[in-house]
């Protein structure tokens, strides 16, 4: 079995092969050189400073001698011959294999680059993996900085939260009229937005970035790439800025399956039990198409492996992932949680504390019946009504 992806999704589905009984050669391969971590930190403790590296382990020595694994670390795999039985790997290697687990993840989608030939500037940041966010918290470690952070959705949202907290001035540009309108609906997300007012952080949103202006940086030397100085927005303004960092969403990684033969559209293509168009090859996490929709959460991550794997050892769909979708994120010192599947003609009933007050649960109501919950700094209900929602489900 070969498990492509070392990262949460292929973590559990590796551990879901041992625990699920399959004794044969066990091969992970990741294009990162560390073991798995975790990655939520990376945008809050971890680039604060509060977390260290050796806290986001997701696996220890113990872990590690229990899957009894091969590990194929900064190693990229670059096809797929599911016909031959074969992952192809940087470097012309190859591995034999009966069997795949995808959990290649997404890629941050970027700003469009420079013209052919030149640098890129040097202060813009995008913020995925635990190489990404030590660049980003080595850059802001420099000294006070002006923050342009592009995109206010949650990695935005945290990472503005935390250069804040750090002392920087930070602006968040967003080209949606709010942030999080198709994850919250309007009334919720204006009230999430008001929370980069309440600790100073400029919000604007409504128009989107032209480009990035550069001038020289640190170095004098005349290869130097320059540092980034200003973010040009569409509306003609023009923001100065000392670090930028690009949260405009992500992509799936399916780049390397493109002649696999498999089905791919936004990720690979599954079937509820998260089985593939392909015999032996099923998908995971934030690469995976899932009865169609792909979800971009730790939860998904951790609740498919294992439904994936068992039906990976039984040569087809004998079960199904059917889990209620959810999803949390802190910032500005607030836990905001979120569960359930909301339209947008959902209406929101604040049932419980107050939004102005930064403290509320609201309820998502269509004839009469609830069918999402959003929670802002209420943790304890909102883990009941939850559950009382995956009953339900």
């Amino acid at each position: 079995m070969t498990v492509v992806g070392a990262s949460l999704a292929g973590l559990y589905a590796a551990r879901a092969l041992r625990t699920q009984g399959f004794d044969g050669r066990l091969v992970i391969v990741g294009d990162e050189h560390h073991h798995p971590y975790d990655r939520p930190p990376l945008s809050k403790g971890f680039l604060t400073g509060a977390t260290d590296q050796g806290q986001l382990a997701l696996v220890d020595a113990d872990d590690t001698a229990d899957l009894y694994a091969e590990w194929y670390l900064g190693t990229r795999a670059t096809a797929l011959d599911a016909a031959g039985g074969t992952v192809l790997l940087d470097g012309d290697r190859s591995l034999d294999t009966d069997a795949v687990v995808i959990a290649t993840g997404a890629t941050p989608r970027l700003l469009p680059g420079p013209e052919p030939g030149e640098p890129a500037h040097t202060g813009v940041h995008t913020l995925r993996t635990l190489n990404d966010a030590q660049a980003l918290r080595d850059d802001l470690a420099r000294g006070p900085a002006r923050v342009v952070v592009i995109g206010g959705g949650f990695i935005g949202a945290e990472v503005a939260s935390s250069c804040a907290m750090l002392g920087h001035d930070v602006t968040v540009v967003e080209a949606a009229p709010l942030p999080l309108v198709p994850q919250l609906g309007d009334d919720m997300a204006k009230v999430c937005a008001g929370l980069h007012a309440d600790h100073g952080v400029t919000l604007v949103a409504g128009t989107g970035v032209a480009g990035l202006q550069g001038g020289r940086g640190y170095s004098d030397h005349p290869d130097s790439p320059d540092r980034v100085t200003g973010v040009e927005l569409t509306d003609g303004r023009l923001l100065p800025a000392d670090v930028v960092v690009v949260g405009i969403g992500v992509r799936p990684s399916t780049d390397w399956l493109e002649d696999s033969g498999l089905l791919l559209k936004d990720g690979v293509v599954c079937d509820a039990g998260c089985v593939s168009s392909l015999p032996n090859v099923v998908a995971v996490g934030d690469v995976a198409r899932v009865d169609g929709h792909r979800a971009e959460h730790w939860t998904s991550a951790t609740e498919q492996a294992g439904v994936a794997v068992q039906n990976l050892l039984a040569g087809g769909t004998v079960a199904t992932h059917r889990n209620l979708p959810y999803f949390w994120s802190d910032q500005y010192g607030v836990r905001i949680q979120f569960a359930g599947r909301r339209l947008p003609t959902d209406i929101p009933r604040i049932v419980e504390g107050s939004a102005e007050d930064r403290s509320f649960l609201a309820c998502y109501e269509r004839d009469g019946q609830t069918t999402a919950v959003l929670a802002v700094n209420r943790p304890r209900p909102f883990t009941r009504w939850r559950r009382e929602l995956m009953r339900s489900t």
